[in-house]
């Protein structure tokens, strides 16, 4: 059965899928409809994605109005944090932050409206993503992983390793 965690965000929630282990590792599904459904959670997913990062690397925090998210980490440790950019929202610039790991199995929901980003704790972390609509460079938004507006307490030690387009965000710009 699969576990539901509520977030700080009605619409955000953290899953924990089945996992079956035994001596030679484990096995669990990373989405299945009908039992994602069964939980109220019936969404459809458009594109997979994922990533490489080596320790430090901070990705975030981007966003696209248009699109939800399903977050995991499938090799190391990352902390996750997401901030709701719904301006009318009773939430708005409010962040929560998650460690997701490849031995607590945890998926995070990200509604769409949120930014979202995330720091590598260790090297050769791989985390997927399931969007509920294509990428689309044209809606992609970001805001700065240290805006002091959201003022986001990332557990960093040293200077993030950032992609020179996250490094141009003007440190206070919001969307």
């Amino acid at each position: 059965m699969i576990q539901v965690f509520p977030t700080s965000f009605a619409e955000a929630r953290v899953f924990v899928p089945d996992v079956y282990s035994d001596d030679r590792g484990f096995f669990k599904e990373t989405w299945s409809d009908p039992k994602y459904a069964d939980l109220g959670f019936d969404l459809r997913f458009a594109q997979d994605s994922s990533s490489r990062s080596s320790r430090n690397v901070l990705r975030g925090l981007h966003y696209d109005f248009e699109m939800a998210k399903l977050v995991q980490c499938l090799h190391g440790r990352i902390w996750d944090a997401i901030v709701d950019l719904r301006r009318d929202s009773p939430t708005y610039l409010q962040w929560e932050g998650f460690e997701l790991t490849d031995s607590n199995h945890k998926q995070l929901f990200v509604p769409a409206g949120f930014a979202h980003g995330f720091l590598a704790l260790e090297d050769g972390v791989v985390v997927s993503y399931k969007n509920s609509v294509p990428y689309d460079a044209a809606r992609e938004g970001a805001v700065s992983w240290r805006n002091p507006r959201i003022g986001i307490a990332w557990p960093l030690r040293g200077e993030p390793k950032l992609s020179p387009k996250d490094a141009a965000i003007p440190e206070d710009y919001l969307p």
